[in-house]
């Protein structure tokens, strides 16, 4: 028979572990299990992006992700301090490398302070050298609030606190259907049946996927996005003193390559943005014909692909070619030096793209009566989680009064 929860949470990283979370103080005794296919949660997104606390400089204002990722770093930052988990607001600039930049960067500008962004400020080049001696611009942007963490040590954090909270994170427990019926959600995993009253979907580069399985009707589909990095070598790692981002395109939700301090100590640089070939897929070498092929026989990524395959082009050339890497770096810092760069890790991200060929640029969630789908969220979501998790058990609220003889409901 299978074992009865109240909610289920597909998806252990760590969108789906705030919410947990957040479900879990709003209504204590809530009988809530989280399922991660891996052995460990943060294994995917979570636990391969760059761990930079974004500050909320660069999204549309009034969209959820300027609300959430302002909220969400100020959240963020307290619970790190609360949990005594290595942080450092280092800071970061946004470097116009040419005149015709100036004009977007300004506009950054603008968005930043629309956004409440704090203490954001329009520098010169003299100001730029005194923060970063060796970059190179003629204007930036100094946004002094912006972090660097962990990612990984916080979602692993959070799921201690749901295990604290009477909660359950289930392990290697990858779901394979789900049943939807009047009764009942019958989730079915290679760990055993499970039957819920609700189910929340945070499953990342397969939300779309989990989404069918419900039975549940898309106008997009998740399309792998790979990004690369190269490490900076130890005795190079002087040239970068905070973070240093060139101003991005504001066609593409993708940031350029840039600087990046880790909290461990390094210094990543990167990362482009290429199409992987597999949805888990962090190696050139990582194929699945199955989710190559859905991705290429996918309308929306072709048309996609036919506006934007100059950009993809030069993105992958720069993926095969250290020296045009190289080149992009140096745009930035002009003492980089292809010598100075080893191999460094990737991460991909879980991109939704429309049927009309459009990105999704702001998170998405969508409801269905008993379940909640989270089909868009990419970066900044690791910075927003906590408002991220709030917000989703907020659109749950009714549930947690439907189950109000079983869970003592907090608003």
């Amino acid at each position: 028979m299978a074992e009865s929860f109240d909610v289920v949470i597909v998806g252990g990283g760590i969108v789906g572990l705030s919410t947990a979370m957040a479900m879990l103080d709003r209504a204590p005794g809530l009988k809530l299990a989280v399922l991660e296919k891996e052995r460990a949660v943060a294994a995917h997104q979570t636990g391969h992006n760059s761990g930079v606390i974004h500050s909320g400089v660069y999204y549309k204002p009034g969209s959820l992700k300027a609300h959430l990722c302002v909220r969400g770093a100020a959240a963020m930052k307290a619970f790190c301090r609360e949990q005594g988990l290595p942080h450092e607001i280092c800071g970061k600039v946004i470097v116009a490398t040419s005149d015709a930049e100036r004009g977007p960067l300004a506009e950054l500008h603008r968005r930043a302070q629309a956004n409440g962004v704090p203490g954001v400020e329009m520098i010169g080049p003299e100001r730029l050298r005194e923060i970063e001696p060796h970059a190179a611009g003629v204007a930036a942007m100094l946004v002094p609030g912006t972090g660097i963490v962990d990612f990984g040590a916080v979602a692993r954090r959070y799921a201690e606190i749901i295990a604290s909270r009477g909660g359950e994170v289930r392990l290697g427990a990858r779901v394979t259907g789900i049943h939807n019926s009047a009764a009942e959600l019958r989730v079915l995993t290679e760990a055993g049946e499970l039957s819920a009253c609700y189910l929340v979907n945070c499953a990342g580069l397969h939300s779309d996927r989990v989404a069918r399985m419900t039975g549940s009707t898309l106008d997009l589909k998740i399309v792998p996005f790979r990004g690369e990095y190269y490490e900076l070598a130890p005795e190079r790692r002087h040239l970068v003193k905070t973070l240093i981002y060139p101003v991005p395109d504001p066609r593409f939700p993708f940031l350029g390559v840039h600087f990046t301090k880790r909290v461990t100590g390094g210094v990543e640089a990167g990362p482009n943005a290429v199409l992987a070939l597999k949805r888990e897929g962090y190696r050139k070498s990582d194929i699945s014909l199955h989710d190559a092929a859905e991705a290429l026989a996918f309308s929306g990524f072709r048309r996609m692909a036919r506006r934007y395959w100059r950009n993809a082009a030069e993105e992958y050339y720069r993926s095969f070619s250290k020296a045009a890497f190289v080149r992009g770096l140096q745009k930035l810092v002009p003492e980089i030096r292809a010598e100075d760069l080893h191999p460094g890790g990737s991460g991909v991200r879980a991109q939704a793209i429309e049927s009309s060929g459009a990105l999704v640029d702001d998170f998405r969630f969508v409801t269905a009566d008993r379940i909640i789908h989270v089909l868009n969220v990419p970066s900044p979501a690791a910075t927003a989680s906590l408002p991220i998790g709030e917000a989703i058990a907020d659109m749950g609220k009714e549930w947690f009064q439907s189950l109000g003889h079983r869970a003592s409901v907090h608003n």
